[in-house]
């Protein structure tokens, strides 16, 4: 496929997953419109507000995006983007003009209320695309009755009928499709379902799941799938207890038999991880899986802030429990579990020298202990600090490369060319009620008490911001200033084709990127 940009023609690329690709790593291998040199002339190009009515503190999610799409219009290039109202919009994305809309049926007898930011109803997953044939798309999306959804990119028709999935009325987080297979995972026990990796064949249309006994699985990405066909995604809000199958604040691998039924082929759990779970530090990002020097790697994550390099063959070990290398705290020195910590996607690619980098957003403050050889702050907010991956002593090690400037709660980080792109997300991460003085607007308050609703969360929510850094030093390229007017919760970032998409809580869709 070809695009023109800037009068250079050049390979476009498909933005067809969450996580850009079946491992999660946030690497838009094909992108080269965006470059190091010209990424600060980004700005923005418009913004659309969609239809969508919030649930809680969710509305919509980051788009996903097909350059060369067969309409009786001729070919456009068009994002899909999601509202979790059961909401889905078609965007002409060279003019930021929606093109179709649909809200999808329910089947549920009794849908439920909207004011719980853990559980708030509607559809939570990203959808996934596939190129059926050439300039044709097929969107695969899980609506909150739990059936699934193939509808045409172009027009927004069915082209089939909704099938049943999942447990309706559940929290299934993004969907990843991987040799004819769409995989999702639920959490939070949201609707009454237990939690639980799902499957769904398209050829045979049977739908599979393997229960791991433990907590949520809410990596915000959803599963991440190896080339091996192995489903990996960490769980939360519960113990770590091989011995009686629980499996909780861990990594969890399940892979198709040969009757196309997920099947537990190994799991990973921190030295640590039941006094993560007490501590409420969820493994609760997903995992991103790569290759490098002749091997297979899995990095993990939790809100306790350091990651875990493992091996994909072995996760961790014989014992399940040692890591290949786990870093020193990030960020989180108060061991919070709110507010700091790890909370969006992690990242990884290769640069052109082979040398294999990590991403790890994060929130709150810089840990103390966290030295990078490159600091352009020491973020009191969030921020990002990268990795590369080196060997040591015979084994390896995820050595500190660099650290961004400070953000408001940085969240997930997708790189393109030698450009990280990041954002701020800006809303209002605590879930505790804050002291206030005793001579302040509502006098005394003793803080402390769980208070995780939007009703609080929601007025003292900021603005999200876009950042773009030099992928080698870290470096400030472009920031988005003011631009953003609202801030959002549990989203993501999309780059393609030389244009960075963020969706915000207001319901508007922006898209900045290089004048055409």
């Amino acid at each position: 496929m070809l695009a023109l940009a800037a009068g250079v023609t050049t390979i476009a690329s498909d933005f067809l997953t969450e996580g850009v690709d079946n491992a999660r790593t946030g690497w838009v291998r094909d992108e080269k419109i965006f470059t190091t040199a010209n990424v600060g002339r980004t700005t923005l190009l418009w913004k659309v507000k969609l239809e969508s009515t919030p649930r809680a503190m969710h509305n919509l999610f980051a788009p996903l995006v097909a350059e060369r799409v067969t309409t009786p219009q001729g070919p456009r290039e068009i994002a899909v983007v999601t509202g979790v109202s059961d909401d889905l919009f078609g965007i002409d994305v060279a003019t930021g003009k929606q093109i179709w809309h649909r809200r999808f049926d329910s089947a549920l007898a009794q849908p439920g209320g909207t004011n719980d930011t853990l559980c708030p109803g509607g559809q939570t997953a990203v959808p996934t695309m596939a190129q059926t044939s050439p300039g044709k798309y097929t969107v695969y999306a899980v609506s909150w009755d739990g059936r699934l959804r193939q509808v045409n990119l172009s027009d927004g028709v069915d082209v089939a009928a909704p099938e049943k999935f999942i447990p309706g009325g559940g929290k299934p987080y993004a969907l990843n499709l991987h040799d004819g297979v769409i995989y999702t995972a639920t959490a939070q026990g949201c609707g009454g379902p237990t939690n639980a990796f799902y499957s769904f064949d398209l050829a045979t249309r049977r739908a599979s799941a393997f229960i791991p006994a433990g907590g949520g699985l809410w990596g915000r990405r959803g599963a991440a799938i190896d080339p091996e066909g192995r489903v990996f995604l960490g769980t939360g809000d519960a113990q770590f207890d091989p011995l009686t199958r629980r499996l909780g604040n861990g990594i969890v691998a399940v892979k198709l038999d040969a009757k196309k039924q997920l099947q537990l082929v190994d799991f990973f759990g921190a030295p640590n991880a039941n006094w993560l779970w007490r501590r409420d530090l969820d493994v609760n990002t997903t995992p991103v899986a790569f290759d490098a020097q002749g091997r297979k790697f899995l990095v993990g994550t939790s809100k306790e802030c350091r990651l875990w390099l493992l091996d994909r063959d072995a996760l961790g070990g014989e014992d399940h429990r040692t890591t290949l290398h786990t870093t020193p705290l990030i960020c989180n020195d108060a061991q919070a579990f709110d507010a700091k910590g790890i909370w969006g996607a992690l990242g990884a690619w290769p640069d052109e020298n082979g040398t294999q980098w990590v991403l790890a957003p994060f929130w709150g403050p810089v840990s103390k202990q966290f030295k990078a050889p490159i600091e352009h702050a020491r973020p009191t907010g969030g921020g990002v600090a990268a990795f590369k991956l080196q060997p040591r002593d015979g084994g390896w090690q995820l050595a500190p490369a660099w650290l961004s400037r400070d953000m408001d709660l940085a969240e997930e980080a997708v790189i393109a060319n030698g450009v990280v792109f990041a954002y701020a997300a800006g809303e209002d991460g605590s879930q505790t009620v804050p002291d206030e003085a005793w001579d302040g607007p509502r006098g005394p308050v003793y803080g402390g008490g769980l208070s995780s609703g939007p009703v609080r969360r929601i007025p003292t929510s900021r603005r999200a911001a876009l950042y773009a850094l030099d992928a080698q030093t870290g470096k400030e390229l472009w920031a988005s200033g003011g631009a953003i007017e609202s801030w959002n919760h549990f989203s993501g970032l999309t780059v393609a084709n030389g244009r960075v998409y963020i969706a915000t809580f207001d319901g508007v869709l922006y898209c900045f990127g290089i004048p055409r």
